[in-house]
């Protein structure tokens, strides 16, 4: 049986990596062992990140309508409940869009809210 050499493999994985490494500090970006091990922490980072930046944004658009919110003499918590049962449809994205580019807009939408 004949021999199997694997340099072209090993070659083609190691290119594979050190090209996801580009840009890295030092041995990061030159050396196998380490650029592999940055890009494999990279990539857990970058898939764990994906999912803390939704819950990023959506603490600022909550810290966003609150602000608005307090200017307008209501609390954040009372203001959604008082949209949750005006059946009021409106997410907190464009909520805090509307709040920070048009509070006279922002304002109409509270006074609606809140009028009985």
């Amino acid at each position: 049986m004949s021999r199997v050499k694997r340099g072209i493999l090993t070659k083609k994985r190691h290119k594979r990596v050190l090209k996801l490494a580009k840009g890295y500090y030092g041995a990061r970006s030159r050396l196998f062992k380490s650029a592999q091990e940055a890009v494999l922490k990279g990539l857990h980072y970058a898939y764990r990140d994906r999912k803390v930046k939704k819950r990023t944004f959506r603490g600022l658009w909550i810290v966003r309508i609150n602000a608005a919110c307090r200017a307008n003499n209501i609390s954040y918590s009372k203001f959604i409940n008082v949209l949750d049962k005006k059946g009021i449809n409106l997410n907190r994205k464009v909520l805090a869009e509307i709040a920070l580019t048009d509070p006279v807009a922002f304002s109409n939408i509270v006074k609606e809210a809140t009028s009985d």
